[in-house]
């Protein structure tokens, strides 16, 4: 089973091997998506939301309502059919959820095991396969598995499909407060696909993500549990799950002058924006560090992301991880920011109505990270700088551009600086909406380009300028702004580079110029 993309809608279809055939399972308007064949390989799972609307307004948040469908012919009709067996409601928080793609399980029994961001957290649900032809109400409502204010990233079926295993950020367990730094890590848990109370598999002070069930007659259920871990000190590597917790499985593949004991354990800091909203970040604090210095804002890409308290589990963001070490390991005391527009603080932190192109609410937060740096008694608050890049490199910019009196230096690594030069590639129908034009003056007053006259303090750019997520030309053209204005800038352009830099080399001469920069303009 596969899905053809269409562009304003999509199909699930089957291709036979024998005869050599494709068929369309109950093909529509819709974009049909996610399939999903049953352990037996007699019925068919897929995902079905609304097809592309045209003339939509497009500063207001719309909802994506979406439902589950299960065909039961699909792996012999000619035309296959297929039934609804779940609907979500039609709202922001019942829209298509973050990361379904990983938590969509076909299980054993016929049972079903989703994603869903309907009560404002990413959890998992299982409902029937007969769901909507039951008689029973209560068979035809899918059960909560993992209730908590906590958000489910990604998910796995146990070797015989009776379990869930799942990581995600959970800190409570049955009501119960837990270890609130667990909010910033990664933890793997289980639970019956049934309905049970979910069971922590790993725990303490690592990371622990992409569980991977292999088969093994040896052990006492058939299998054996592996995953990818780390630690604030620790890269990633591979370990066995034991009962006695996490077993390194190729402890010779760590170099014996790895610098473990040179990396600080940042700390799970929580403070508030202007707007009251709750805002995480992780805190790295040199050393020995007594004394009144330097310190630097770091702001994450994406923005669908979490920086953690350890390596990450995304190389774009280790890498990053690894250069707040570096900034750390100079003498900087280091705020990494996890701003609204991130994700595992639920689905309103992640789907703000004024965020980014509507309004750079989260900007707010930029500004709470240096509020709170400037608290600090070994913080000097007229040396703080700023770093990120690609949607950190906006913020690293907003921050320049608009607080100039705060940041004293930047570094800007691929970032977007004119959201209204570029909102076709982030809005669908950008030009035929019937608020293009009050959404384009909404974008660049969201954008570091309306606030030039503000910026005083030196940058940094870095890009490649074969970028295809952000254009080269979005630093070519401020560039050509700031000089105008005599603003003080460096570059660092790599010729043929993408976005997020294919050459390792590349990745340390932008890490070695950002520390030389900032020990020269705020050391």
């Amino acid at each position: 089973a596969f899905v053809s993309d269409r562009g304003d809608h999509s199909f699930v279809a089957v291709y036979d091997f024998d005869p050599e055939r494709v068929r369309y399972v109950a093909p529509s308007v819709d974009r049909d998506e996610l399939p999903r064949w049953s352990p037996d390989g007699k019925q068919l799972l897929f995902v079905r939301h609304n097809g592309a609307e045209q003339r939509v307004t497009l500063v207001p948040l719309h909802p994506d309502p979406w439902g589950i469908w299960i065909s039961d012919d699909a792996a012999t009709a000619e035309h296959p059919t297929a039934r609804e067996i779940w609907h979500s409601t039609n709202t922001l928080a019942g829209s298509l959820p973050w990361h379904l793609d990983e938590c969509l399980h076909f299980m054993a029994g016929g049972v079903i095991i989703f994603g869903s961001e309907q009560d404002g957290r990413n959890h998992l649900y299982s409902i029937l396969s007969s769901a909507s032809t039951a008689k029973s109400d209560s068979l035809r409502q899918p059960t909560l598995l993992t209730p908590g204010e906590f958000d489910v990233e990604n998910s796995i079926a146990s070797a015989d499909g009776t379990e869930i295993i799942y990581t995600s950020n959970q800190w409570m367990t049955n009501g119960k407060d837990g270890d609130r730094n667990d909010e910033d890590r990664r933890h793997i848990w289980r639970v019956k696909a049934s309905g049970d109370k979910p069971v922590a598999v790993t725990s303490g002070a690592t990371i622990e993500w992409s569980p991977v069930v292999v088969s093994n007659s040896t052990s006492g259920d058939g299998s054996e549990l592996f995953c990818i871990g780390s630690s604030a000190t620790s890269a990633a590597t591979p370990y066995r799950i034991t009962a006695k917790g996490r077993e390194m499985l190729a402890p010779q593949s760590v170099p014996t002058d790895f610098p473990s004991a040179d990396l600080v354990t940042p700390k799970q800091v929580i403070f508030k924006a202007a707007d009251g909203t709750t805002i995480h970040g992780q805190l790295f604090v040199p050393k020995g560090r007594t004394a009144t210095g330097p310190a630097i804002i770091h702001t994450h890409g994406g923005p669908p992301r979490q920086m953690m308290l350890g390596f990450h589990y995304s190389y774009y963001y280790h890498n990053a991880y690894v250069a707040n070490q570096y900034l750390a390991n100079l003498g900087y005391v280091v705020l990494s920011v996890n701003y609204r527009l991130g994700i595992m603080y639920g689905r309103a932190f992640r789907r703000v109505p004024n965020g980014g192109q509507r309004g750079g609410a989260e900007y707010q937060d930029v500004l709470a990270g240096a509020r709170y740096l400037q608290s600090l008694p070994i913080v000097d608050s007229k040396r703080i700088g700023l770093w990120g890049g690609s949607y950190g490199g906006y913020l690293t910019a907003m921050g320049l551009a608009r607080n100039s009196d705060i940041f004293k230096a930047g570094v800007d690594f691929h970032g977007v600086h004119d959201w209204s030069a570029i909102r076709s590639f982030r809005w669908d129908n950008a030009l035929s909406a019937p608020d293009a034009q009050v959404a384009a003056k909404l974008a660049l007053s969201s954008s570091p380009n309306l606030n030039l006259s503000g910026w005083k303090s030196p940058v940094l750019f870095v890009h490649g300028d074969d970028d295809r997520n952000v254009p080269f030309t979005e630093t070519t053209n401020l560039v050509q702004q700031l000089r105008k204005q005599n603003v003080e800038m460096e570059q660092l352009i790599f010729p043929d580079e993408i976005h997020d830099f294919l050459l390792w080399k590349d990745w340390v001469a932008g890490y070695k110029a950002m520390g030389d920069f900032f020990q020269r303009k705020l050391k």
